[in-house]
């Protein structure tokens, strides 16, 4: 009895211990330090999963923007964001109420929302029914998750916004703020799908500023991204993978001539930067043609630094300020070491037209447009910085924002792993891409998903709605809101040309934490080109997991409005 006894004990022991090797033996390669990609190692490490994360520059959190205080919002509109928050023990501060509805800069001077109704009438007027066309727009759509539920909704994504704007007449400075708006939020209103913009409507529609603009995340998205890597076991820095190779066992991913051998692997990267991956087996032509032809959002971001305000004290630029000339959206970021900075949005083709300026002159040319209106600028300007988001090979933008056509093509397809490899990014997210909380669900998703892959549980191929059906999909019945608002099913086919610019918007950037030393390399000799990676916003930060799936919403005044977290904003944010 004792000696059976005994034998039985060691068989159940030496059960215990293969469990835990075999547990130990998980091993996954995180591709991408952006805001998805620390958030999916942090989880697949508390897993019990061996994680290795590869990141192409010298430093980690992606498009986590230049805020170093940014307004999030609360755990209703962002509770994945809000979680991490409270299990890192971040610093927030509750955000005054005068942020909590946007400000206007029109010809230099200043306007609250309250002034813009008693001193500019037509224009307040023009944004109120701007603000209920959108409104409805966003309530035609029952599912945020499924935008082209019928023919009709499908013809929008054939539209640009600019059309649409054309139809509504707005005056002329009305329009050009609510240019800004869109810019700032998405990208110029003549690249975006009509649907996008209704879907994302509809994602924060009864949302109110209040809850959007709940707190300040004080050191901004950097510290989050921080908080994640301290955390982490192996981070390896400055190693842009060249190449992803998927065979039955196993992945090897290849940075330069150097191989690390995986399970799986979480590909957290902008579609520009995955371009630059060689993957084995290829991809399919649907999904090379979203790497290629998937809109971005063009964003550059300027910090202008004085020794004191040069703007009137009334102006409480620290919300949303949104400006008729080339400014485009700003507003005032506490200083740290005294003075008084102003953070500038160049979006949509503004941004794109300054491309071919080098940094001072950049910020010169934005310093003049304030110097117009507030002469002492000069006088008081002390430094500048950039953040270039758009012209950056590993990032080509700074959030998603799909163009015409384009939902119909690619829409969610990101959002299934292919053999062994999970998706994470602001743009593999549904309902907030281009924010910290899509982000962050990205992450969250893709660890969750590695976790089924090897559970044994297959994926099957994202389904993409046709994209045949919409062409003579425009006809919508005479009278109706669709027919009254385009005009009938010609309108429906022709996006507009694109227009001339203003700037504005923010996603957020972070810091470069020292690299950790990765797991030992499974040698794999082999020529590989470099690939450069890229991050995630915001707000963002932009933000990830499909674990909060899109809750109708109850029906508001607020149109479309992107969360006030940076992109991403990694990522808004990846």
């Amino acid at each position: 009895m004792s000696v059976g006894w005994l034998r039985a004990c060691a068989l159940v022991m030496l059960g215990l211990f293969s469990v835990s090797a075999l547990a130990k033996d998980k091993t996954a390669i995180v591709i991408g330090g952006g805001v998805s990609g620390l958030t999916a190692a942090y989880e697949l490490q508390n897993k019990g999963w061996q994680v290795t994360l590869l990141e192409a520059k010298s430093s980690l959190g992606g498009r986590s923007g230049m805020a170093t205080s940014e307004w999030i919002g609360n755990d209703k509109t962002q509770p994945v964001l809000n979680k991490y928050v409270s299990t890192f023990k971040l610093s927030t501060t509750p955000a005054p109420e005068f942020v909590r509805t946007p400000g206007y800069l029109i010809d230099g001077e200043y306007f609250s929302a309250a002034d813009l109704t008693t001193k500019q009438p037509a224009t307040a007027e023009a944004l109120k029914r701007y603000e209920k066309t959108a409104d409805d727009l966003a309530r035609s759509i029952d599912d945020p998750q499924n935008p082209a539920a019928n023919s009709t909704l499908h013809a929008l994504d054939q539209i640009t916004v600019s059309n649409w704007l054309d139809r509504l007449n707005l005056p002329a400075t009305a329009r050009q703020l609510v240019n800004q708006q869109i810019r700032t939020r998405y990208d110029e209103p003549s690249r975006l799908s009509l649907l996008y913009f209704a879907q994302q409507g509809r994602v924060y529609r009864g949302v109110s500023d209040r809850d959007l603009r709940a707190s300040r995340l004080v050191g901004g998205s950097p510290v989050l991204a921080q908080a994640f890597v301290k955390q982490l076991k192996a981070i390896k820095t400055s190693s842009p993978v060249s190449a992803i190779i998927q065979e039955k066992d196993g992945v090897t991913v290849k940075v330069g001539s150097v191989g690390y051998q995986a399970d799986y692997v979480v590909l957290a990267v902008p579609l520009r930067a995955l371009n630059k991956i060689q993957m084995t087996p290829a991809l399919d032509a649907q999904h090379l043609a979203a790497i290629k032809g998937t809109n971005y959002g063009w964003r550059d971001q300027i910090m202008l630094k004085f020794k004191a305000p040069v703007w009137e004290s009334k102006a409480r630029m620290s919300g949303e300020v949104y400006s008729n000339t080339g400014l485009g959206m700003l507003w005032v970021e506490p200083a740290l070491k005294g003075g008084a900075n102003v953070v500038i949005n160049l979006s949509g083709d503004n941004a794109r037209v300054m491309q071919a300026f080098g940094d001072k002159q950049m910020a010169d040319q934005v310093l003049i447009r304030l110097h117009t209106f507030y002469p002492q600028a000069r006088g008081s300007f002390t430094g500048y910085e950039i953040r270039r988001y758009s012209t950056d090979p590993s990032m080509g933008g700074a959030y998603l924002a799909f163009g015409p056509g384009q939902i119909s093509k690619f829409w969610r397809l990101w959002e299934r792993p292919i053999q062994r490899v999970a998706f994470a990014g602001e743009h593999t997210d549904t309902l907030y891409p281009g924010t910290l909380e899509g982000a962050l669900r990205t992450g969250q998703r893709a660890a969750d998903q590695v976790e089924d892959m090897a559970a044994g549980k297959s994926f099957e191929p994202a389904k993409v709605l046709p994209a045949a059906a919409a062409s003579g999909a425009a006809a919508a019945k005479k009278g109706n809101f669709f027919s009254n608002l385009f005009g009938g099913s010609d309108e429906a086919k022709k996006p507009e040309p694109v227009k001339a610019p203003e700037p504005v918007a923010p996603p957020a950037p972070a810091p470069a934490p020292a690299p950790v030393e990765a797991p030992k390399p499974a040698a794999a000799p082999a020529k590989a080109e470099p690939a450069k990676k890229a991050p995630a916003k915001k707000p963002a930060a932009k933000t990830d997991v499909k674990k909060a799936p899109a809750k109708k919403a109850e029906p508001a005044k607020k149109p479309a409005v992107k969360p006030a977290d940076a992109p991403a904003t990694d990522a808004k944010a990846q």
